[in-house]
């Protein structure tokens, strides 16, 4: 596998692990060092990546950062019970020009998901999510993207790529891989009443911020459909970052976001995990230690995950059967976690792009409602999409 694009950890993170205890994450990780260059993949899960770009954001004014901060936070975390192994494999330098930079990454993306290894992505501008998707285009048919933000990312797709409009390219340019975008904890002033309609009109998933923040469980099952999750630093309300991270006082607290991180971790289908719109200050302290702890909740998901979807054995699950006007809504339980799924139905007459998606994941409170005639939302768009 090739890994060149990558640079090691620097020293300051070296020397500042040597300091920890044996106990922590820093003394148990594998580390890609000048030293010993890259460690031996073949028995890791899991690995952090730094990506050091950030020139396609709106307001990129040259300035350049690292990840030194986020990584001495990280180590000096300590595991829980954790079964899976992890590596540092450093970062993925500026290349001499952003396509540089996205090639890179989508090429050491696509070699990690080959082996079955999930990258967790840390980088500048969220555009990234763009190299990240690009990678599964010749390993997945059909991808669902999850992005937790304030904002929908839409943006003007016929301008170049920004970190505003990425999520419109991603729909647009070639191949057309995308069947599912959410977003979790959009602001509706941050977004225009015509991108607000197209993701409407496209079908896709949409929960405000209130919602999720009263109902944390909400991000559950659109995690369980996820294969690419991306969480922009801005969704997160000022008061919870440093100086120059602040973005709106509204937003997630910290509690909130590593819970939705958790349930990424949890989800079977998650293959990589991306945190952007890193911006390092002079009181960086505590943006470090947020964005450590929701990588450490993502690890703790992915160890907690389980296979509880096997609906070939009827000891496996409880199936419940409603009628909501004259359609029959097929849900399914799993005997093993409670978890809930609703079946999308094959139409005969169309070119079905679902195949591996005919169980959608769902909660129980969508099973109480089609009891109650009402269709579930996320019934209603998957079942849309399925006949355009």
């Amino acid at each position: 596998m090739d890994f060149n694009f990558l640079s090691p950890v620097s020293d300051s993170v070296l020397a500042h692990n040597e300091l920890l205890p044996l106990q922590s994450i820093g003394k148990k990780l594998k580390i890609h060092t000048h030293a010993h260059g890259i460690p031996n993949l073949d028995t890791i899960d899991i690995v952090l990546i730094g990506v050091l770009e950030n020139r396609n954001h709106i307001n990129f004014m040259g300035e350049n950062f690292n990840l030194d901060e986020i990584r001495k936070n990280f180590y000096s975390l300590f595991p829980g019970s954790w079964n899976t192994t992890m590596a540092d494999l450093g970062d993925i330098n500026k290349g001499e020009t952003t396509e540089d930079t996205y090639f890179a990454l989508k090429e050491t993306t696509k070699n990690l998901l080959k082996k079955n290894i999930i990258p967790i992505i840390i980088g500048g501008s969220q555009d990234l999510t763009y190299a990240n998707y690009r990678a599964y285009d010749t390993l997945m048919p059909m991808v669902n993207l999850v992005n937790i933000d304030a904002k929908f990312n839409l943006g003007d797709s016929s301008k170049s790529i920004k970190n505003n409009n990425f999520v419109g390219k991603i729909i647009l340019n070639k191949p057309y891989n995308l069947f599912n975008y959410s977003t979790i904890g959009y602001q509706t002033y941050f977004n225009s009443q015509e991108e607000i309609d197209l993701m409407d009109t496209l079908y896709f998933e949409s929960y405000r911020l209130g919602e999720v923040s009263k109902n944390i469980g909400i991000a559950e099952p659109v995690m369980r459909d996820a294969n690419i999750v991306s969480l922009d630093l801005n969704a997160i309300k000022a008061s919870e970052v440093s100086l120059k991270q602040k973005f709106s006082p509204n937003g997630f607290d910290g509690k909130e976001i590593c819970a939705i991180a958790r349930y990424a971790g949890i989800s079977n289908k998650v293959s990589s995990f991306g945190i952007y719109e890193y911006k390092p200050s002079n009181d960086d302290a505590i943006t470090a230690m947020l964005v450590s702890q929701i990588v450490w909740y993502f690890i703790e998901g992915v160890n907690f995950r389980v296979t509880d979807d096997d609906f070939s054995d009827e000891k496996n699950y409880q199936k419940f059967i409603t009628l909501v006007d004259s359609d029959e809504l097929v849900f399914y339980k799993s005997n093993k976690t409670g978890r809930w799924w609703i079946e999308i139905p094959f139409l005969s007459e169309v070119n079905n792009k679902l195949k591996r998606h005919t169980l959608l994941p769902c909660m129980h409170q969508d099973y109480i409602d089609a009891c109650n005639e009402k269709i579930p939302e996320r019934w209603f768009k998957a079942f849309q999409k399925n006949c355009i």
